[in-house]
């Protein structure tokens, strides 16, 4: 289910970022259905087990934070995109890179159910 506050924080963006937010959202609710939808740190979160992913639109990408871990895990197939300590920018004018922000899902899923 949809939490409001999520609603609420998509809506300040144009329609072209509030897609690609709904994007990952809808992917994550699709492979994490028992993930609880969040606003923390001011951004969307899900928490599985602890904080799973959290993502935020801003001007020009979308930053999705996977923890360090994710990045660590993932750096052979980020060279394409600008990451940092737990984060990655995935720019407004590109496609999503669904199967590779799938990827990363299902190993932060796997990392938090292991704890």
């Amino acid at each position: 289910m949809n939490n409001p506050e999520v609603d609420s924080y998509f809506s300040n963006f144009p329609e072209a970022t509030q897609r690609k937010l709904s994007e990952i959202r809808y992917l994550i609710q699709k492979l994490v259905p028992d993930a609880e939808e969040v606003i923390n740190y001011g951004i969307p979160t899900y928490k599985l087990n602890g904080n799973l992913v959290h993502f935020a639109g801003y001007k020009n990408h979308i930053g999705f934070y996977p923890s360090p871990s994710g990045i660590i895990a993932f750096k052979d197939d980020l060279v394409d995109y600008e990451t940092a300590k737990g984060s990655i920018k995935f720019s407004l004018d590109k496609d999503l890179p669904i199967e590779l922000i799938t990827r990363i899902i299902q190993f932060r899923v796997q990392e938090n159910l292991n704890k």
